[in-house]
């Protein structure tokens, strides 16, 4: 048997597809560590149905995991993969179609059974009859090879089908060079207090390696060498996980204990997950019985001295409201998170979308404004979670912090910051105030906050409450010009936050013929476009937005400079109607609603129809 042909590949995407219980999130979570311990650049799309189990065999219940990895930075998931691993009939039917002729599929055939075949109304079978041609097929009996592989470990047939992931999960490992080992250890941490287990998925991960190595079949092998990416310790992470390192670095450089309450919803709940397991670090947890609940007990730690924090995604939000509008009105540090995903509604709770803007600057009774702030990736959620509570904390407000279900559960390397390279936010010295001087609702010049006086400071004691205030002494006041003042004051105080704002960086010419304006998950994707369409030769630069209220104070300027303006948005057009009316440019949108992120190919095509090209 002659080797394999060994092919030096710059990037590959690879999707998992199978049944929501066959582990594909599994299998694409380990084969994104691999690589990034290889040390390539990456990007992750993981994608599962809704239901915890969904018919199974059917497209309704399809699982995948897409990986882009590579050997130069990388923005976007990928487009469109160029591997394929399906896992039954079902993954093939709902995946094939993202899948270009030519590119190659490796099909569980054992799993392509009469009755599985009916259950997506296959009338014969795509592994045999001819209908795969024009892509490379690999049809490998994985199942049937598992179950044989780790016979000697005792497991019944179900238990050891189980284990078929694993198969799968190391034949990629041999085809694209990967090593076993970060796997292998793995496995000793998740199974170690069950030996069986242990060995069965030990011996599955390594047949399917072997079984690429020996079988004829495959005729190539392919490398993708390390990314060349700036020098540090990185570790992989997702958008969740980045968020709450960057609540607590927040809390921690502002000399601030942090106080999170939540109740459990898609795609957030893992928030709470992740820091409740920080104790150590000062930061204390409460899983609150309703959402209302939560931001309740959330906005009582802020009155108490913590930072307090809350999150949610889009039905969450609409039930905090009210307590929002408390907040902005007691004026109390708070952070609100919304995880944005498919509304409305319960709507598609699994699926990603960016409908949320418009309830986050606009969902509250009065003249509430709030600042927002949008996270741009997973690794962008920890720095946009540290400005997001720098923000609460210096200018006494609460803030809403916009990540999305992509970002949420997307991962990248990330190159972990050193805690001394990170600013400290100086707190306000209150040491000077005296029972005879207090104002509990004086202002500082700077930042029009009020002071923080937390209970038990003596001579201080104040009134709060949701009753407007008198617009010093914090007193109940239904004087009309005093109201007109304080919901001035609130508003300006908003505003004053675009004063401390970098200008805007414009990537690519300062001006010319068009403007791709950009905010929250969707910077890979037009990112990446634009790139490739300025290597065509196009007119085409682009602006990133990660503050949305207040929006910078030279963004209307650098509208101007541009003949054409396209904001593109995972919503039916919410930024794209402020930027019109606002700064009054005849933007226009470029919108989708299917539950899923842009691809950078279709944000180039419509680049393209723009200018003409």
């Amino acid at each position: 048997m002659s080797a394999p042909t060994q092919e030096q590949l710059d990037s590959v995407v690879i999707r998992f597809a199978g049944d929501s219980g066959d582990g594909m999130q599994l299998a694409g979570t380990q084969f994104t560590l691999s690589s990034a311990i290889a040390g390539n650049d990456l990007a992750t799309l993981p994608d599962f149905p809704a239901e915890i189990r969904a018919p199974a065999g059917t497209t309704y219940g399809v699982s995948g995991f897409q990986v882009h990895f590579g050997a130069h930075e990388l923005l976007t998931p990928g487009d469109r993969p160029d591997v394929l691993v399906t896992m039954n009939p079902a993954a093939l039917k709902a995946n094939l179609g993202d899948l270009d002729e030519g590119n190659v599929i490796i099909a569980d055939s054992d799993s392509f059974t009469d009755r599985n075949l009916k259950l997506v109304d296959y009338e014969e079978n795509p592994l045999e009859d001819g209908s795969l041609s024009n892509y490379r097929l690999h049809a490998v009996p994985m199942t049937s090879m598992t179950i044989k592989a780790v016979e000697s470990t005792g497991l019944k047939k179900k238990a050891a089908r189980r284990c078929t992931n694993f198969f799968a999960l190391g034949l990629t490992y041999w085809m694209y060079s990967r090593s076993l080992e970060p796997t292998l250890k793995f496995l000793k941490e998740k199974f170690g207090k069950k030996p069986e287990i242990l060995e069965a998925n030990t011996l599955a991960l390594k047949a399917g390696y072997n079984f690429g190595e020996t079988a004829e079949t495959f005729i190539y092998r392919y490398e993708v060498p390390p990314a060349d990416i700036p020098p540090g310790e990185y570790r992989a992470i997702n958008g969740n996980q980045a968020l709450s390192y960057g609540l607590v670095a927040g809390a921690k450089k502002a000399g601030l204990d942090l106080f999170f309450a939540g109740y459990p919803i898609t795609p957030a709940s893992s928030i709470l997950e992740e820091l409740a397991a920080l104790k150590h670090m000062g930061v204390r947890t409460v899983q609150a019985e309703d959402e209302i609940a939560s931001i309740g007990v959330a906005l009582g730690a802020s009155y108490a001295g913590s930072l307090g924090v809350t999150a949610s995604s889009g039905p969450g939000i609409a039930l905090k409201g009210e307590f929002i509008g408390l907040t902005q009105c007691v004026e109390l540090p708070m952070v609100i998170v919304n995880i944005q995903r498919g509304g409305p509604s319960t709507g598609l709770p699994t699926k990603t979308e960016q409908s949320d803007l418009h309830i986050s600057l606009y969902g509250r009774h009065g003249d509430t404004p709030m600042p927002v702030v949008a996270a741009s990736s997973p690794g962008d959620a920890f720095h946009a979670a540290m400005k997001a509570a720098f923000i609460a904390v210096k200018y006494m407000t609460p803030v809403m912090l916009l990540s999305d279900g992509s970002i949420a559960n997307g991962s990248e390397p990330w190159l972990m910051p050193k805690a001394e390279d990170l600013p400290d936010l100086e707190m306000p010295d209150l040491s000077g105030i005296t029972k005879e001087n207090f104002k509990p609702y004086g202002r500082d010049v700077g930042t029009l906050a009020r002071p923080w006086v937390t209970p038990g400071m003596k001579d201080l004691e104040h009134r709060v409450g949701g009753l407007e205030k008198e617009h010093e002494t914090g007193d109940i006041s239904y004087d009309p010009d005093n109201h007109a003042l304080m919901t001035k004051l609130r508003a300006e105080k908003v505003a004053a936050i675009a004063n401390e704002y970098e200008p805007i960086a414009v990537d690519g010419p300062s001006s010319g013929k068009l403007l791709m304006l950009s905010w929250g998950s969707t910077y890979g994707a037009v990112s990446t476009a634009v790139i490739k369409a300025r290597k065509e030769g196009l007119d085409v630069s682009h602006v990133h937005l990660r503050y949305i209220n207040p929006l910078p104070n030279d963004l209307g300027e650098v509208l101007s400079r541009f003949e054409k303006v396209i904001v593109p948005e995972i919503n039916t057009g919410q930024l794209v109607n402020i930027i019109r009316a606002k700064y009054l440019v005849d933007a226009k949108g470029y919108n989708r609603v299917r539950g899923l992120p842009f691809s950078s190919n279709e944000i180039l095509v419509e680049i393209k129809q723009e200018l003409g090209a």
